[in-house]
């Protein structure tokens, strides 16, 4: 049964592999059903294919492999102890494509399924426990996969494969996405609850010029938006520390170590105030962002369908 490969010595190493793996996928359920039956005919019976078609897969494999498989005793074969070591790498490489046919099919189940779903860090106390909350009341199987993370991150996830659909701000703006806009977001001046502005209820942002800011670091959508607020109010903020996380931001405002423009919080805070910014008009737009040309699983295109209905009512009050 030996094979002359020497007609494929040109390729490399990599071209090699990919060559044996076309030529030996196919036949691969072939061998496992002739091997469990140890019976070309019986196989030949449960696998729908003639008899003729099988032997000669059998026939090709062996080639293909310079190996021998089976002893042959006119239809009845039994494998060879390279054949059964064959066998079982054969039997876990199938079971492994059978879990993975059955894992895409439950994901596009339109009763069931799963969804990839991003969303902002401030999003995920309140607002998108509330969104699943209301979406399982109709589509009980339905599993997620949350991914929290900051915008620009989530966008490079959708273009990966890795999201179906992400909650973001800013909107993003790009020519392989489709964005819709759901809502949007009052940002609030956070201050320490001994500082001079305490005492207000509102304020225009360019009172406080000469503040010390605690932001978001730079990537992070509510660090363009502070940074774009205070230039329209004529300055630019003298940033003193910058986190990956808004509660922590109100923690540093609370220690007395700068002030803040947030989106509100789930739960109030102690040692802060929040002040309603006047001018310029301080918010930030929410949307729902997905990769264009995506197709949908039915449970993806039914949550899609969900949050578009929700525009406008995204948000806690």
């Amino acid at each position: 049964m030996a094979h002359d490969y020497s007609s494929g010595a040109h390729l490399s190493p990599s071209s090699y592999e990919e060559d044996m793996r076309l030529l030996l996928a196919p036949r691969l359920a072939y061998f496992a059903g002739v091997a469990r039956h140890e019976h070309v005919t019986r196989a030949a019976q449960e696998l729908a294919v003639p008899q003729s078609t099988l032997s000669r897969a059998m026939v090709r494999l062996e080639q293909d492999l310079g190996v021998a498989l089976f002893t042959r005793k006119g239809r009845t074969v039994s494998l060879t102890a390279a054949g059964r070591t064959f066998l079982t790498s054969v039997e876990r490489a199938l079971a492994e494509v059978e879990r993975a046919a059955e894992s895409v099919r439950a994901d596009a189940d339109p009763s069931g399924g799963k969804v990839a779903f991003g969303f902002l860090h401030t999003m995920g106390s309140e607002t998108v426990p509330e969104l699943i909350r209301a979406f399982r009341v109709d589509h009980p199987r339905v599993r997620f996969t949350l991914v929290q993370n900051y915008g620009e991150a989530m966008i490079e996830r959708l273009r990966a494969g890795e999201l179906d659909l992400c909650l973001t701000s800013p909107i993003p703006d790009a020519p392989d996405l489709v964005a819709r806009r759901l809502d949007e977001q009052r940002l609030r001046l956070v201050v320490p609850d001994d500082h001079p502005l305490a005492t207000r209820r509102r304020v225009r942002l360019a009172e406080a010029a000469d503040e010390t800011f605690v932001t978001l670091e730079p990537g992070y959508g509510l660090r363009r938006i502070t940074d774009a607020l205070c230039a329209e109010a004529g300055f630019v903020p003298r940033v003193a520390f910058e986190g990956e996380e808004a509660e922590t931001l109100r923690g540093l405002v609370a220690a007395g170590l700068g002030v803040a423009l947030l989106p509100p919080p789930a739960v109030p805070r102690p040692g802060v105030v929040e002040l309603t910014v006047t001018a310029p008009r301080a918010v930030r737009e929410v949307g729902v962002a997905w990769l264009d040309g995506h197709p949908d699983t039915p449970p993806v295109a039914a949550f899609k369908k969900f949050l578009l209905s929700r525009r406008g009512n995204l948000l806690p009050d």
